[in-house]
């Protein structure tokens, strides 16, 4: 009888320790893909700057667009964890939308070399950010999933896990980078 009792408790503790071990692997999953899209972010942050620099030179006149676009860069900058994070992404992009829109009206903005790679590293920055975003949505619901199911809920909450935001865009309209075409019309 004592043997069954220390075999059974020694399966619990096996269990225990197993869920624990998994929900440890998924949290830390969770704060890496974070940091790879904090990454990504990061390039799209230091990219900015210099494009509306660019814009700047040519189209001076249009402040408030270009206003709007570091207030939204410095919003997004600062703002914390995952639905913080995706509100201030799609304030930026849809100010980011404007300022390439903007860049639609000068042709000769839309001939400068530079802009053009900017605009082009910038959007292969957008595609960049994707790919982290869907691994860490990925990694936010195995956890969040593990941490409600039976009885990997009981350590969670004795352990206190706690659920993930997931980094979503608001509308399907923001969930396609910027695309902007600097065709001049003359062919």
């Amino acid at each position: 009888m004592g043997l069954i009792l220390l075999v059974v408790l020694l399966a619990l503790v096996v269990i225990v320790v197993s869920i624990y071990n998994a929900l440890v692997r998924l949290r830390v999953q969770c704060d890496n893909a974070w940091a790879d899209i904090d990454v990504q972010l990061k390039r799209r942050y230091d990219l900015i700057p210099n494009v509306v620099e660019t814009v700047k030179g040519y189209a001076a006149h249009e402040k408030t667009t270009l206003e709007n676009v570091i207030k939204a860069r410095s919003t997004a900058m600062s703002a914390q964890g995952p639905a913080a994070k995706a509100e201030a992404e799609n304030i930026l992009t849809g100010a980011l939308r404007q300022l390439f829109a903007l860049a639609e009206a000068y042709p000769q903005l839309r001939a400068v070399e530079s802009f053009t790679q900017l605009q082009n590293t910038l959007g292969q920055i957008e595609e960049a950010i994707q790919n982290p975003r869907r691994y860490y949505n990925a990694v936010v619901r195995d956890l969040n999933t593990k941490i409600q199911m039976f009885p990997s809920n009981l350590i969670a909450s004795l352990f206190a896990f706690k659920t993930r935001e997931f980094f979503e865009l608001a509308d399907a309209a923001q969930r396609e980078a910027p695309k902007v075409s600097f065709e001049t019309g003359a062919r």
